[in-house]
């Protein structure tokens, strides 16, 4: 997989509406990488299309052994905003997500996962931030106003002393480092140099948002969770995995590759 390039610069009026469905007025790219979600992935497709704003659902098949596949064609051929990426084996998360984000055309973007833990009504309020100019990066939190519906105890836990580490490696103050929903302006994407293949994209995205001195926000969104025997795929390395990464990134610089002891060859420092 080539590494995502610089996007097309794209502007976004500050008086835009998220559901107006006028000609031309397509905000988001909804990127939903999927693994083995035959079950549950026409009637999420339904719920991510209902929403006026979405001009397009970019879905990747990360090498789905099921038929996972056959539902995605059935959907393209049914609807033009969806669009189809497939890997022939199963490369990760990370890779998923950047097949998916090379082919995203909006001026915004958002990570929607294959199962129906989040709930795409909720993406509106995260979206009319960044139309109006408040934020460059929205978290939708599981864990914002206080809110607990959000799964078993060990996994609430482990997600918060995550969280915790996060924002001691990055100082930004979230509630919800590892939630889904993550929502940016799509030229963003040439700046971040994306290179995690599995569950690393998350740390690896928070930290070196934090890099860049980008407006961040939160807004409280549902969450379903479901357990291993309905198709959970986190794990305990997983989370090793995001530690490690929120490490490897967290003195990642713009335009330098993490751990080669130079600096901007250029001589300017573009971190802001």
């Amino acid at each position: 997989m080539k590494p995502v390039g610089d996007p097309s610069n794209s502007r976004i009026d500050k008086n835009s509406d998220p559901n107006d469905q006028g000609q031309g007025h397509g905000f988001l790219s909804v990127v939903l990488p999927v693994f083995n979600e035959e079950g549950s992935l026409a009637l999420l497709l339904s719920r991510v299309l209902a929403q006026a704003f979405v001009v397009e659902v970019v879905v990747v098949d990360d090498g789905s052994t099921d038929g996972t596949w056959g539902v995605m064609q059935e959907w393209a051929g049914r609807d033009a905003r969806v669009r189809l990426a497939r890997h022939e084996r199963n490369r990760g998360k990370g890779a998923a997500l950047r097949t998916g984000f090379a082919l995203a055309t909006a001026p915004v973007v958002v990570v929607q996962d294959g199962d129906m833990e989040y709930d795409p009504s909720d993406l509106g309020p995260m979206l009319e931030l960044i139309l109006t100019g408040k934020a460059d990066v929205v978290y939708g939190s599981r864990y914002a106003d206080g809110r607990r519906d959000v799964g078993p105890f060990w996994h609430t836990l482990s997600n918060k002393l995550l969280t915790l580490f996060s924002n001691l490696c990055t100082n930004l103050w979230l509630t919800d480092e590892a939630t889904c929903y993550k929502m940016f302006r799509r030229e963003l994407l040439g700046r971040l140099e994306l290179r995690e293949e599995g569950f690393g994209f998350c740390p690896e995205f928070t930290a070196k948002v934090s890099r860049l001195g980008v407006r961040v926000m939160e807004v409280p969104i549902s969450y379903h969770g479901r357990g291993r025997s309905e198709g959970k795929k986190i794990r305990l390395r997983h989370g090793l995995e995001a530690i490690w990464c929120l490490l490897k990134y967290s003195r990642w610089q713009e335009g330098t590759k993490w751990g080669d002891g130079q600096g901007r060859t250029d001589g300017t420092d573009k971190q802001k």
